[in-house]
């Protein structure tokens, strides 16, 4: 008797934080199980893959099946044809990992990967806000800052795959450190720890400031962006400043994209992006006056927030079925 069960898909999200794993069956959007973990600080690639092979299996556990296909979204450039992640910029010892033949290894089954943007983006066109946009531009604005495409209703990765690294475009000259070697990057100047850094520099020059101090338990080293975000939400001068300069940096990098690509639609997911109204309407001005007036600025939330990686995840997976059948 054949088995009416539709396949099961694993959807798999490395980021630069956290590790997520989740499954639902084919053609459905609502989760059958959801795991999510956070990594401790310096936690590195043998921490982590080990980590979500054991988020995987307890939810496959609780299922008591197993998947058909696996879609990853990985936080950091990946030659998504061979599912090799070349490095990570925020976790150790990713340089030149076989993730997909890993996986396939430990499941049995087609295992597709692509960095979190690209992946983001096609989820983004495929469940959420990008639905009916032919051309859209993804970016994620988290840990770090990455940027997907698709173009004519397909991926565009580029040559080498490296398409939308947007938070790689220089935004200010001089500027913030970046992890990539250079200063002034658009992840250095608008990522989360970016914020921080920014707010960490403010306070050197101003330390009169102390409502920050406070939240970060007086050391300026455990300065969030998240703190910043609370901190210019009660009023805090100093916070509100921060923001309001990332938010800035980012519009202007938005505005190059749109003038570069002219896309329907910009959408903008990761935990930054619920910064509040201020960082929103600072972030679309600056992308318009950046952007030359024939070309339209609709940059608008992710529908799914921080899971958008997820559900780009499981349309890989759904296309791997499809290249199957």
């Amino acid at each position: 008797m054949i088995s009416s069960t539709p396949p099961l898909l694993l959807a798999l999200d490395f980021g630069g934080t956290k590790l997520t794993a989740a499954a639902l069956e084919i053609g459905q959007r609502n989760w059958l199980a959801h795991r999510r973990h956070f990594s401790p600080a310096g936690a590195d690639r043998d921490y982590e893959y080990p980590a979500m092979l054991d988020l995987a299996h307890d939810l496959l556990a609780e299922l008591g099946r197993q998947p058909a296909a696996v879609g990853v979204s990985f936080g950091g450039p990946v030659y998504a044809p061979e599912g090799l992640v070349r490095l990570s910029h925020h976790v150790a010892g990713w340089e030149a990992t076989p993730l997909a033949r890993w996986l396939q290894i430990e499941f049995g089954v087609p295992v597709a990967v692509d960095n979190d943007a690209n992946v983001a983006a096609l989820g983004e066109y495929r469940f959420g806000a990008g639905q009916g946009c032919p051309n859209l531009l993804y970016v994620t604005v988290s840990t770090g800052i990455g940027g997907g495409w698709v173009v004519n209703g397909q991926p565009y990765v580029g040559l080498e795959g490296m398409a939308g690294e947007i938070g790689h475009t220089i935004v200010q000259p001089g500027g913030l450190p970046c992890v990539c070697g250079r200063q002034g990057c658009l992840e250095a100047e608008a990522c989360g720890p970016g914020i921080a850094a920014r707010a960490r520099l403010f306070l050197q020059a101003e330390p009169g400031e102390e409502h920050l101090l406070e939240l970060a338990g007086g050391d300026p080293e455990k300065i969030t962006a998240k703190m910043v975000s609370q901190a210019a939400s009660a009023g805090d001068t100093l916070s509100r400043r921060v923001l309001d300069e990332s938010a800035a940096r980012l519009g202007l990098g938005l505005g190059n994209a749109l003038n570069l690509m002219n896309p329907n639609r910009v959408i903008l997911g990761g935990g930054v992006t619920k910064a509040g109204d201020r960082w929103w309407q600072i972030v679309r001005d600056t992308a318009r006056a950046n952007t030359l007036p024939e070309i339209s600025a609709d940059i608008v939330p992710a529908a799914f927030s921080d899971d958008a990686p997820l559900w780009g995840a499981v349309a890989l997976a759904e296309n791997l079925l499809g290249e199957a059948g």
